[in-house]
Formats: C-alpha cells, structure tokens, sequence
C-alpha cells in the first residue's frame, strides 16, 4: 500500500481530472454551483481520510463521484425543497429515494460540464470572475495558479470566486437561450483556452504539462463546435487547440525532461490532432474574418506545415502576430511578435522590441520575457548577459521542469 503522501498526491490528481463532470453533475441537481463545490470537495476530504488507510479504489474517479452523489442526496434530504424533488424523479419510499436521486444525476441529458461553463460565465458576472470561477470548478485549478494565469495576486481571485459563488445563488443550471449564447459566447471561450493552457503549460508544480486539462479543453471545444457550428472562433479557437495539442508528445523527451519547439522531433507530432486542427481552421477561414482565436490557429498552422524548425514560415508567423496584436492589445502577442521578428529578421531586430516591453515594464515578473532576451541574446553572441537573463527566468518561474531548463541553460 502506498505511504500518505503518495496517497495524497492521488487523490489530488483524480480530484484535479475529475471534478468539472462532478460539480457539474451535482450542480444539475441541487441547481447551486457553489453548494456542488462544497459537496465535490465534502468527497475529497473523505478520500483523503479513507484512501490512505484503505488503499485506492480500482476506479478511484467513479469512487468520487459515487461519494459526491451520497453528499447530494444528504444535503437535498436536509432542504425544505426535498419531497418536491422526490416527486420529480417519483420515489415512493425510503429504500428507492436514495437511488432514483442517484439515478436522476446519472441522467446525462445534455453536457453537464457545458450547462456548469455556461452557468459559471453568467452575465451577472464580471468577465475576470466567470473565468475564475470556470478555472476552478471545472479546470480543477488552485487559485494561485490562477492567479498566475491572470497575471493578478491570489487574493484578487479569490475575491472573484466569493463574489461570483454569491452572484449565482439559485441561477438557474442550465444552457442560455439560443439569443443569449453569442453574448456568453466569448468568456466561454477565453476560459477554455485558459484551462487548455495550464494543461499545455502548466503555471506550478513539477509537470511541465498537463495532458489531462489539455483533453478537457478539446472536448469542451469539440462540444462548443457542434452546438455553434456557425460560429468562426468557436471553430477558430478548437483548430488552435488541436494543433497545439499535436505537439504534446513532442514536449518531453523519453526522461520525462521538456523539449524546446526548435528541438522537438516532428515524427512524434500527432497527425491526427493536425489533420483536425488544420480542418478547424477551414472551417472557421469559410465563415468570416479570423478573430483571436483563429488569428493564432493560423499561426500554429505555420508550426504544422513546416517539416523542421528552419523551414517554418517566420515571415508569415511575425506579421500574423502584428495583426493579432492589433485585435488584442496583448503585452504577451508583443513578446511572441517579437521572437517572431528575432527569426526572421534577426535577433538584433527582435531583441530591440523586447527592450520595448521591458521599459514599458508590461511583463514584469512574467518569465518567458527574460527567456526570450535570453534566447536572441545567446544568438548575438553576448553570452554574459543571455546567462543571466535565464537565471532572472529561472527564479520567476513557478514550474519545476521550467526552471530546471532555464537553470541549464544559465550554467
């Protein structure tokens, strides 16, 4: 049997995977996403008092889940509402009450991971809390790592958390009508992409990626693609998950240590993913000028088509970033730009952009601005310097596998 720690480390990784189809099960239910978070985590903490004594269950996630639905039925046992609910699923005593509340949660009509997204990104909120509350039920996400994500401290999260958990007290669990969907349309989006993101890049901890948010993110894409199938971001924002996705198992070496773009072996890029993301990017090209999302899928294309790293189209990929950066006023597009034009018009030229942002002071504490200088620095042959730009990158990262790669290329 593992020791408690290991057991702790479990329990947290399952808890992480599982617990956006949890809450949103529960929240079907007690129609309260703050109540399904409290009785999502009651079923942690029982794990974490059981699961070191007696093992880990062979199908840990159903274990939770199975937890979490007892908590529900205790906790609708306690409300006033309860008899209505049992004439809603139609129990007629005491043996069948328990299980057809079960049954009612295990009634799967609809996404209940995509009604929680919608309720999480309710127009009552604020766009900052309907993605920070989305990063938190349904990314499994601590609020310091999305503090990180945000680029904010902690407690401005969890102070959007709070207030937006008050704000949906008894908004009703379910999908808008369809006039209301495009207007809930783009914090649906960007907090998507925020949790596809801390699976492809994680902000802490020792993994330096995420597979399993990185499938959430795709499968809420995938869902978000048939229900809005007009929609071009929508299909712009899932071509650019699913191209980056191909390069996962590329980003780790066999020991685990993570790869870097230009070091990557293409023959290890998922062409399947490709052949979708690429087919996504179509789709949204066909219905309307690219937005955001699509602007970015087309950049990752560029990264797609090129059979090695010399041959990528860093012209194209510069001018693209300048586009996007017009649409999105990003201090982050500007770094990315900047690279760009450092590949293809010289490191001096992108160097120079960099210094830009950094007396502008729009990145401070963001790692991947001195990595970058690093990287164009190193090019120029002012080793000294580039050194101690990856040593500043090293301390302002949070992720171990990170900072072991910026360490090792500052020694």
């Amino acid at each position: 049997m593992p020791d408690q720690p290991d057991v702790s480390r479990v329990v947290e990784a399952v808890y992480r995977i599982e617990s956006a189809h949890i809450i949103g099960a529960l929240a079907r239910l007690v129609r309260d996403v703050g109540v399904a978070e409290e009785l999502a985590q009651d079923a942690l903490v029982i794990a974490l008092e059981q699961w070191p004594a007696r093992g880990v269950p062979d199908a840990p996630g159903p274990w939770l889940m199975a937890t979490a639905k007892h908590r529900a039925v205790d906790y609708l046992r306690r409300q006033e509402t309860y008899r209505r609910k049992l004439a809603v699923v139609g129990a007629d005593d005491e043996v069948d009450e328990e299980s057809e509340i079960v049954d009612a949660l295990d009634d799967h009509i609809g996404d209940d991971t995509l009604r929680l997204i919608f309720t999480a990104c309710h127009p009552n909120l604020t766009t900052e809390s309907q993605v920070a509350l989305t990063l938190r039920m349904l990314g499994g996400l601590r609020t310091d790592e999305i503090a990180r994500g945000f680029l904010t401290t902690e407690a401005t999260v969890s102070q959007r958390i709070l207030r937006a958990k008050k704000a949906l007290h008894g908004v009703a669990f379910e999908l808008p009508p369809p006039g209301e969907l495009p207007a809930r349309l783009s914090a649906v989006l960007g907090t998507v992409y925020l949790i596809f993101n801390e699976g492809y890049a994680a902000t802490a901890g020792d993994d330096w990626s995420r597979p399993q948010l990185c499938e959430e993110a795709l499968r809420l894409g995938r869902v978000l693609s048939g229900l809005l199938p007009n929609a071009p971001e929508v299909h712009g924002l899932t071509a650019l998950m699913e191209l980056q996705a191909s390069r996962l198992p590329a980003r780790n070496d066999h020991e685990g240590r993570p790869v870097l773009l230009k070091d990557q072996d293409r023959l290890r890029w998922d062409r399947l993913l490709i052949r979708r993301g690429l087919e996504a990017l179509e789709r949204a090209e066909r219905l309307g000028v690219l937005g955001p999302y699509g602007l970015q899928a087309a950049i990752a294309a560029c990264h797609a088509r090129a059979t090695t790293f010399e041959r990528t189209d860093w012209g194209r990929i510069a001018a693209l970033y300048q586009l996007l950066s017009h649409v999105t006023k990003s201090a982050v597009v500007e770094l990315n730009r900047a690279v760009a034009v450092g590949m293809s018009e010289g490191p001096a030229a992108g160097l120079a952009l960099l210094d830009e942002l950094s007396a502008a002071r729009r990145l401070v504490g963001y790692p991947h601005l001195p990595a970058a200088r690093g990287e164009l620095l190193e090019r120029l042959g002012r080793l000294d310097e580039a050194r101690t730009a990856f040593a500043e990158a090293a301390a302002l990262t949070r992720n171990e596998a990170e900072r072991e790669l910026f360490r090792n290329r500052a020694f």
